[in-house]
């Protein structure tokens, strides 16, 4: 009868019993355990921001990097502003480059006309930061020297422009490239280049407002880039959305036969570098297209955050 009404489990009244807090004081406790946990969240948000710059420095490193197209060397395949995705981690694995891959690689040599105004000088302090930020991959670098390439040909191989037919062709093969800029040639610059070993030929696919290796045929290695200045493999658009899609186009290549390894540079034609116009830039997936793919949509909501340029 003395217990009726009590909730279960509530302590009996009776000496040496501690009388149950009052409203006034759950609420004191209530606020003190509040300030505790916002103390304790302070505490942590240094931790997770070392955690995250740690994590995008290592994705940058190794891989996987995000870069905005300012050019439209590319177009209509890749446009002004578009974000892909470039592929870091294949190379570590003896990956080589392949025709018909959209590759980002370093300028080989004046490809990149440093022609601009120099920028304002940002205060101090301002400076570091920013100098951090483009670091770690969070901002895009004032000084990239990056462009972004469709590869034609290999080393060993022949790539001749045009045939009787008015296509390009590797090793004799005749190509269908679905990729070109609508009402582009193959191109309006004849030439014959056999690439040599551990090298690459480029060509964009706006083939009338890109300065590619047709327009370095009188150098030293005839145009085409060492595959060591290659950072990676752009494998997909990213942002925006409405413009996602791989970037491959091995079918293109797929009747061309290897060509000849370590034979002499066939000779052909020289051109030399007239004025340029600057803004002219189903396998089974890889290991580092599936953490691409796996991560493209929470990529792509940094959108701008984590981008460096590449131009041509």
């Amino acid at each position: 009868m003395g217990s009726r009404g009590r909730p279960s489990g509530a302590p009996a009244d009776g000496p040496g019993t501690a009388p149950l807090p009052g409203r006034a004081e759950r609420r004191r406790l209530a606020r003190k355990v509040k300030r505790r946990r916002q103390r304790s969240a302070l505490r942590e948000i240094p931790v997770l921001i070392t955690v995250a710059v740690l994590i995008a420095l290592v994705l940058k490193t190794f891989l996987v990097q995000a870069f905005v197209i300012p050019s439209g060397s590319m177009e209509q395949t890749i446009r002004i502003e578009d974000r892909v995705l470039v592929d870091k981690l294949t190379p570590w694995f003896g990956s080589r480059p392949q025709r018909g891959d959209v590759v980002v690689f370093k300028d080989p040599g004046n490809w990149l006309q440093q022609d601009a105004a120099p920028a304002a000088e940002d205060p101090i302090g301002v400076k570091q930061v920013k100098q951090a930020l483009t670091f770690i991959g969070l901002l895009p670098s004032a000084d990239d020297r990056d462009l972004i390439k469709r590869v034609v040909a290999v080393g060993g191989d022949t790539v001749r422009c045009c045939g009787e037919d008015g296509r390009l062709t590797v090793n004799g093969v005749p190509l269908d490239e679905p990729y070109l800029h609508p009402g582009n040639k193959p191109s309006t610059i004849p030439f014959e280049v056999q690439v040599p070993e551990g090298r690459i030929f480029v060509l964009g696919d706006h083939r009338s407002d890109s300065a590619d290796s047709r327009f370095h045929l009188d150098e030293k290695d005839r145009g085409t880039v060492s595959e060591e200045q290659v950072v990676g493999r752009a494998v997909v658009i990213a942002w925006p959305v409405g413009h996602w899609r791989r970037l491959e186009e091995r079918e293109t290549f797929a009747a061309v036969p290897d060509g000849l390894a370590g034979s002499e540079p066939a000779l052909g034609l020289s051109h030399s570098v007239s004025q340029r116009n600057l803004n002219g830039l189903p396998g089974l997936p890889t290991p580092a297209e599936l953490l691409l793919v796996m991560g493209v949509v929470g990529l792509s909501l940094f959108r701008g955050r984590r981008s460096h340029g590449v131009r041509s």
